[in-house]
């Protein structure tokens, strides 16, 4: 019944084609070589429904509402929200919310339209024209990394209290999880929620923390019991603004720039044990779930991206030339263009393969580390091939390609580094020595 309540509702706003109301987020600055870096280029006819594996009428219809919402609301200040370092996040959450957009794929009763997977992979991808790796990072947090399991197994209570607010627009949420020994590896974190009464106390920290600046609430992975790491481990609803919540700092980092990144540190945090997601212990199982979403999520983001970061540099080596001809006249240049773009399309179908298999309810764990750990080295080849054809113009902080070849980068190190890819991809290949 619910997903039949939300795909009537996508329809009522297909037939509208009105999926927001605009609303001016003020003055912007605009880059010197915003006639090089800012005009985006179709790459070929678009593809319709009948066309495509898995898309139907409604997830172009969806696309096109949230590329318009983009470039109305979103591209016009991300040079400016580069250079400082933030973008409001409360402001645009709110915009995509009242849209629809955080939670296409979340219950009917808590604000969302109740529908498929596929359609947040749709929603990925459009994300993936903001002309920066950041800001789809933060939304992407908050739909497909901090929300999945508390759709999921949370109470009704918890649900109105974080996930409906968080659909609407109304909070910011982050991830807990990474720390500063416990990245990739998450059964070895330290933040410890210890019982007392019908509270818990929570003490450690946690670092790397994707709006933790902003945040309203933290999905806290936090040591619930002394037991077997994998076993011993709960996820937490845990508001910002209580007491003993200490902001340490905003990270710099090597790109991601318009992303607020935190450092966070708990002394005797107390929340009530009623916040626990689900079952206490099941933290450690549940994150892993929501891995399985958070990194399709991430190769669908990254695809748009690197298509478009190909037919711009395609556009820009026809225009420069070298030796009185085009850069892209070059065998070596087109040749190496048309390699990339084929490594693109094959990361596609396995995105959109193991998207039709989770769908149907099946376990993509594989299928999932497979497009992430190829996602991240594609992203970075297509970095570093596509900048060197820019020359001096991709040295520069001006242009699609350089900020690309910055952002990208987290790819093979955030939501598990590659190497930990490799060891799920060998478990299931049954390859991994015994120990």
């Amino acid at each position: 019944m619910a997903l039949r309540e939300g795909a009537l509702r996508l329809n009522v706003l297909v037939r509208s084609r009105h999926f927001y109301k605009l609303t001016s987020l003020g003055g912007g600055v605009r880059s010197l070589t915003e006639k090089v870096s800012s005009k985006q280029v179709k790459s070929s006819a678009p593809e319709t429904a009948a066309d495509h594996l898995i898309y139907t009428q409604e997830h172009f219809a969806l696309k096109e509402s949230l590329r318009k919402l983009i470039d109305q609301e979103i591209n016009p200040y991300v040079d400016q929200w580069e250079a400082e370092g933030k973008f409001p996040a409360h402001k645009i959450f709110k915009i995509l919310g009242n849209a629809g957009f955080l939670g296409v794929n979340k219950p009917v009763e808590y604000g969302g339209l109740g529908l498929d997977f596929s359609f947040s992979v749709a929603v990925a991808e459009e994300l993936g024209n903001i002309r920066c790796g950041g800001i789809p990072m933060a939304i992407g947090v908050q739909t497909d990394m901090t929300t999945p399991a508390l759709a999921r197994f949370g109470s009704d209570e918890l649900k109105r209290e974080f996930l409906l607010p968080s659909i609407s627009g109304d909070k910011v949420a982050c991830l807990g999880v990474s720390e500063v020994g416990a990245g990739s590896d998450v059964s070895s974190i330290k933040t410890k929620a210890v019982r007392k009464g019908d509270e818990y106390v929570i003490n450690g920290g946690k670092m790397w923390t994707t709006n933790g600046t902003q945040a309203d609430w933290m999905c806290l992975l936090a040591n619930t019991s002394d037991g077997p790491p994998h076993k011993n481990k709960s996820l937490i609803c845990l508001p910002m603004n209580l007491p003993g919540v200490h902001i340490a700092r905003k990270i710099d980092k090597l790109g991601m720039w318009s992303s607020d990144t935190a450092e966070v540190f708990f002394d005797d945090v107390h929340v009530p044990c009623k916040n626990v997601i689900g079952q206490e212990g099941m933290g450690f199982t549940y994150q892993m779930l929501q891995f399985q979403e958070e990194r399709l999520w991430a190769v669908a983001n990254i695809l748009t991206t690197a298509d478009n970061v190909i037919q711009e540099t395609i556009q820009y080596t026809r225009q420069r030339k070298i030796f009185k001809q085009p850069v892209l006249h070059h065998q070596a240049v087109h040749f190496r263009l048309a390699e990339l773009q084929t490594e693109v399309e094959l990361l596609r179908s396995l995105l959109y393969r193991a998207t039709a298999l989770y769908i149907k309810g099946n376990d993509v764990t594989k299928l999932a580390s497979m497009a992430k750990l190829k996602g991240g080295r594609l992203a970075r080849e297509v970095g570093d091939s596509c900048l060197q054809y820019w020359g001096g113009m991709g040295y520069t902080s001006d242009v699609l390609v350089s900020r690309f070849y910055r952002d990208s980068r987290l790819m093979s190190i955030g939501a598990g580094a590659d190497e930990v890819m490799l060891g799920i991809i060998c478990k299931y290949m049954d390859t991994l020595p015994g120990k």
